[in-house]
C-alpha cells in the first residue's frame, strides 16, 4: 500500500474511533450512567428516539468501516467524479456544522440545538471522515487527460 494511501486510512480509521467513542459514551449513559461522563441529554442533538439514532449511528459507523477497510485492502477504486461529489457535499456538511457552532457561541438566545456542542463537534468529525474519503478518491483516480 502507498503511503499516502496508508495516511488516509490512519486518519479514517482515527475519526472512525472517535464516533465510535462517542455513539459508546452515549449508550453508556443510556444503560450504566458513570459520573465521569456527560449527562445523556449532552449527547442528544436532535429530538429522534434514542432508538433511532442509536440505529442511524450503527449504521454510519459500519459505512465508516466498510470504507476504512475497502481503502486500506485497495478494494475502493479511486473514481475522480465521486471524489468530485463527496468533496461537494464534505464541504457543505463541514461549512452548516461550523456555521452551527458559531451560531451556538454568538447567538445566546439561539435554539438549544445550535449549543449541543457533543454532536455539534461530531458533524466536524462525520464531515471531515467524508472529506478525506473525496481526498483520496481526487488523489488517486485517473485524469481523464491521462488516460
Amino acid at each position: 500500500m502507498h503511503a499516502r494511501v496508508k495516511r488516509h486510512v490512519l486518519v479514517m480509521a482515527l475519526l472512525t474511533g472517535l464516533f465510535a467513542l462517542r455513539v459508546a459514551g452515549q449508550a453508556v449513559q443510556f444503560w450504566m450512567p458513570r459520573s465521569f461522563l456527560p449527562a445523556f441529554d449532552a449527547f442528544q442533538g436532535s429530538n429522534l428516539g434514542y432508538s433511532t439514532l442509536l440505529l442511524i449511528q450503527l449504521l454510519i459507523l459500519s459505512l465508516m468501516l466498510r470504507t476504512c477497510l475497502r481503502v486500506g485492502t485497495g478494494i475502493s477504486v479511486p473514481n475522480r467524479r465521486f471524489g468530485h461529489g463527496l468533496a461537494w457535499f464534505g464541504g457543505i456538511y463541514m461549512a452548516g456544522s461550523l456555521a452551527r457552532i458559531v451560531i451556538g457561541i454568538l447567538v445566546p438566545s439561539a435554539a438549544a440545538w445550535f449549543s449541543a456542542w457533543i454532536p455539534a463537534i461530531f458533524h466536524l468529525v462525520l464531515a471531515g471522515f467524508v472529506l478525506t474519503i473525496a481526498h483520496f478518491h481526487l488523489r488517486y483516480s485517473q485524469r481523464a487527460d491521462q488516460q
